[in-house]
């Protein structure tokens, strides 16, 4: 009676215990029955049986081939079930969202960063047209307020003598063609206090 409960304790262990150390302790037990049956087949041949040293030995290859084939087989059979499972994990329902979600998350990313480059694209853009704009601007005025120059001159030529009429003629293209609205501003100043 005890034994039968300590045989059935003794089951319960095993199947409780994982398969891959089951597979290990079996192999390791066939390995070292491997090699007591290599040192049975020696003994046997010093004792003067060389065919049951034979048999001993085919049985002891058998059993380390075995323990190997058990060791080899049992890890390709982990390595197809963790494929499988990272493959099956890989296509689940739960990773498919999360990699749609990332997708979408890196979309917005995408986004955001093209209208915020075409935001600094338009205003560049913008800002040289303004500049352009104004310059035409400043010289439209700048030619326009030297033709009133020009006009304001001829009316008083006949007041100036020709020396000043020359300096303030010169001054009026010199300044034109330098773009300086500021001076053509105080010359115009200086011909109507002139007047």
């Amino acid at each position: 009676m005890l034994f039968a409960k300590k045989c059935v304790q003794y089951w319960l262990v095993i199947l409780n215990t994982p398969v891959a150390i089951l597979i290990i302790r079996i192999s390791l037990l066939l390995i070292f029955s491997s090699l007591a049956m290599f040192i049975s087949a020696d003994l046997l041949l010093w004792l003067a049986m060389p065919v049951l040293a034979g048999q001993m030995t085919r049985f002891g290859m058998a059993a380390l081939l075995s323990a190997f084939a058990l060791l080899l087989s049992s890890g390709l059979c982990v390595f197809v079930r963790s494929i499988i499972s990272a493959c099956c994990d890989y296509f689940s329902a739960g990773r498919r969202l999360q990699r749609k979600l990332l997708f979408v998350q890196a979309q917005q990313d995408r986004f955001k960063r093209l209208f915020y480059f075409r935001t600094l694209q338009i205003n560049y853009f913008h800002e040289l047209k303004r500049k352009r704009l104004s310059a035409a601007n400043d010289r439209h005025h700048i030619r326009s307020l030297s033709k009133a120059i020009d006009k304001d001159l001829q009316l008083i030529k006949q007041q100036l003598s020709k020396p000043v009429y020359l300096e303030l003629h010169k001054k009026n293209v010199r300044y034109r063609d330098q773009q300086d609205i500021e001076a053509l501003l105080k010359l115009q100043q200086k011909i109507s206090a002139i007047v």
